[in-house]
């Protein structure tokens, strides 16, 4: 009750909690990293706030006529030593039911037996709504847990859903919804 949501049994729960404490130090004696460990927050939806809000201040723009737009980043996080100008760089979060193949630019069918992929870091970009063009992408549900239920909380988010990712695919959305693929920031 008193953690953050997660299905894992303790011994890797508890690694998981070393992982996050670790990450939070680096953070704090080294400031501000270039690439955030999504899975490694508390609350997301508040870091995704905050990106909005840093944005909408800078350009002067209300922070409702924002959404985000989304590119991959074929570079491991390790690789990447500044932050994006805008928006942040995320890493951490793992594909349910696909998988990304990095030469076709593409979610695709995930191979045989794997229930989890990673993904490649993702550039979350701030953008006006009307702007944002959808194109050939999959609307990716994003959840904490492989749970995807949730209840709202006092601050009205839900517990357990962050949002929809936009990820290049050449498959229509249905395709990957029969398939109920979605991102998480943990697996089981």
């Amino acid at each position: 009750d008193k953690a953050y949501p997660s299905r894992k049994p303790l011994g890797p729960w508890v690694s998981d909690l070393v992982q996050r404490l670790a990450f939070f130090k680096k953070w704090i004696e080294g400031g501000h990293p270039a690439v955030f460990w999504f899975s490694g927050l508390f609350f997301p939806q508040a870091f995704l706030t905050g990106t909005l809000q840093n944005y909408a201040r800078k350009y002067k723009i209300a922070i409702d006529e924002l959404c985000f737009d989304f590119s991959i980043v074929n570079r491991a996080p390790e690789d990447i030593s500044h932050p994006p100008t805008d928006g942040g760089y995320l890493s951490g979060l793992f594909l349910q039911a696909a998988s990304f193949d990095s030469a076709r630019g593409s979610i695709v069918d995930a191979a045989p037996g794997e229930l989890f992929c990673p993904m490649p870091v993702l550039h979350f970009m701030p953008k006006k709504e009307k702007e944002r063009e959808v194109g050939s992408r999959y609307s990716c549900p994003a959840y904490r847990t492989a749970a995807r239920m949730g209840v709202l909380s006092t601050t009205g988010h839900s517990t357990n859903y962050l949002l929809n990712v936009l990820l290049p695919s050449t498959e229509d959305e249905a395709y990957w919804v029969k398939r109920g693929t979605a991102l998480l920031t943990q697996t089981e």
